[in-house]
C-alpha cells in the first residue's frame, strides 16, 4: 500500500483501479465482452427462472463466478505476454490452466441453469 493511502483514500483508489480493470477487460478482450453480453441476458432471466433467493443467487452468481474467472486468465495472459512472445513450456502452461478455469465456469453455468429451468419446468 502506498503511503498516505489508507482508509478512503485506499478505498476510492483500490474502486478506480478496479474500474480501470474492467474498462480494459472490456476493450481489449473479446471473450470478456462475450461473456458479458452472455450475463446480460440471463441474469433478468433469472428473476424469472429461480423461484427462491438461493436459486436467483446460484443463477445469477454462476454467471459473476465467469466473468471473474475471465478477467483472473486475461490478467494471467497479459502477464505472460509481458514477459516474452516466444513459446515456452510455462507460459503455454499457465495460459491452458487459465482456459481450463473459465471452461469450468462456464461448464458451472451451464449445469446451474440447466438443473434449475428442468426443475421449474418439467420438475424432477
Amino acid at each position: 500500500m502506498k503511503p498516505g493511502h489508507t482508509g478512503w483514500r485506499h478505498l476510492i483508489h483500490s474502486t478506480r483501479y478496479s474500474f480501470k480493470g474492467l474498462k480494459a477487460a472490456f476493450r481489449h478482450e473479446s471473450a470478456f465482452r462475450q461473456e458479458l453480453c452472455l450475463c446480460l441476458v440471463l441474469v433478468p432471466l433469472a428473476w424469472w427462472i429461480g423461484d427462491t433467493p438461493v436459486e436467483w443467487i446460484l443463477l445469477v452468481g454462476s454467471c459473476f463466478v465467469v466473468l471473474i474467472v475471465e478477467l483472473l486468465n486475461s490478467a494471467i495472459e497479459s502477464v505472460v505476454d509481458r514477459i516474452g512472445t516466444e513459446h515456452h513450456v510455462l507460459s503455454g502452461r499457465a495460459k491452458d490452466i487459465g482456459s481450463a478455469a473459465v471452461m469450468l465456469a462456464l461448464t458451472m453455468v451451464v449445469v446451474t441453469w440447466a438443473l434449475l429451468a428442468w426443475d421449474k419446468f418439467v420438475g424432477f
